[in-house]
């Protein structure tokens, strides 16, 4: 093995470990940009690709495929979760930026409908649970990965990175398609100018396999190796010797899901229903993402000094009460200025949980089956909360004809998490051994 993957803190000194860090967190904050960005642009297309894959521009066709692929989430949390927590967190990330990267740029080369009828949403939704499976391995990876790198008193800060990294990942897919609605005439939007950034995971991917090819295995999992600490079926040990934590980790993970579901779903919902045009519902979501991307390392540094559960409690609780009001504000305002300030909002509830999340998981899991625990109670979070939540908000809307029905969802989505966080302890100085 080689001397880059078997490191510990007493075999260099703290300046060549930091360099070490410095250098992991890079690789894996870049990663985390690509696999995001190409897992979330599909959402912020998805009146472009109903009109491409489904007869009729169906909704309910677009929305469906877009939670199916979060379907494959904890299939792919057990099954890379598992390798990763029995090989190593690198060779695990290794594997879902490569897949990710076949995964998106084969939807942009998808034909139409109109071209070869029902294969094309067929092939689509291949192509989103290869999306799906490699995003389910990613994310609890990437965060078991950062925190086991971190110094004891700057896991939250350091954690935090991954989720900053993923909304710079999240922003430039917003992004993308401001750029090109603003650009392109609607013909050429429509018929292919969607495709563009689909196509970029064929460009991004080898970047992100190279930087993650030269970078250290964590020293967590490099002494768990050594003491022959490594399980052999990790999620069996997960549940077996963790159920509640497990549960816990579930609970703590949907008020995140169900906010990123609320902003794909009130953007789509501002085109479709609103008439607002593309390019300004896109401008909101940027504005989203960019709130977000600020609060989210100085929350993560806040949860250093004051604890986790504080700011994860305290967005769960925004949630329930200013749900409904946001609701009303940007549906019953109808107009750029309502929605721009409803996301703006809904932003700040957003960068409490994103500062704190990858930390808190990590940080409740010990290293022989971290990667595994965190990933699947995540990924279940993730099908129920975010996957499906913009197919039930709008049957929500369609059986009762409340257009701010949705709502309720979201706030039930916040009183889990709630409760999820007052069942448990603080976990800041918790030994990641």
């Amino acid at each position: 093995m080689s001397h880059a993957a078997t490191f510990g803190p007493g075999e260099l000194t703290e300046a060549e470990i930091a360099s070490l860090r410095r250098r992991a967190i890079l690789a894996c904050s870049i990663g985390n940009f690509f696999e995001l960005f190409d897992f979330t642009i599909y959402g912020f297309f998805a009146v472009a690709i109903a009109r491409a894959f489904y007869p009729g521009a169906s909704m309910y066709g677009t929305f469906a495929t877009f939670g199916v692929a979060y379907v494959m989430r904890p299939v792919g949390a057990i099954v890379i979760g598992a390798y990763g927590d029995r090989v190593g967190r690198r060779a695990a990330l290794v594997i879902t930026i490569v897949l990710m990267a076949l995964s998106t740029g084969c939807v942009g080369l998808v034909p139409s409908y109109a071209s070869i009828g029902v294969a094309a949403p067929v092939l689509l939704l291949v192509c989103r649970l290869g999306q799906g499976f490699s995003t389910g391995g990613e994310w609890g990876g990437a965060a078991a990965f950062l925190v086991e790198y971190s110094k004891p008193n700057q896991r939250g800060l350091t954690g935090a990175w991954q989720q900053f990294s993923t909304q710079v990942g999240s922003i430039s897919g917003s992004l993308s398609a401001l750029l090109l609605s603003s650009l392109l005439s609607e013909a050429d939007f429509y018929s292919w100018g969607w495709r563009v950034p689909f196509l970029c995971g064929f460009v991004l991917g080898p970047i992100g396999y190279y930087l993650r090819k030269k970078v250290a295995e964590t020293p967590a999992f490099e002494r768990a190796a050594a003491n022959r600490t490594v399980v052999k079926a990790p999620l069996r040990v997960a549940f077996g010797e963790f159920p509640l934590r497990m549960l816990q980790a579930f609970g703590v993970s949907i008020i995140g899901c169900v906010i990123s579901a609320t902003n794909i779903y009130l953007v789509a919902y501002a085109i479709r229903a609103l008439h607002l045009p593309p390019s300004t519902a896109f401008t909101c979501a940027v504005s989203f993402g960019l709130v977000v991307l600020l609060t989210t390392p100085l929350v993560g540094a806040l949860t250093d000094r004051i604890g986790r559960r504080p700011t994860m409690l305290a967005s769960a609780l925004l949630n329930v009460v200013f749900d409904y009001p946001l609701f009303m504000l940007a549906i019953g305002g109808g107009s750029f200025w309502s929605l721009w300030a409803t996301l703006v909002i809904l932003g700040c509830f957003q960068g409490l949980y994103t500062g704190t999340i990858p930390s808190i998981l990590a940080e409740m899991f010990p290293t022989r089956v971290r990667y595994t625990g965190l990933s699947v109670s995540y990924g279940f979070a993730v099908v129920l909360f975010n996957g499906f939540a913009p197919f039930i908000s709008t049957l929500l809307v369609d059986l009762t004809g409340n257009p701010y029905a949705p709502a309720f969802y979201s706030m039930f989505g916040g009183a889990l998490t709630a409760i999820a966080v007052l069942s448990m302890k603080e976990v800041r100085e918790t030994s990641l051994e």
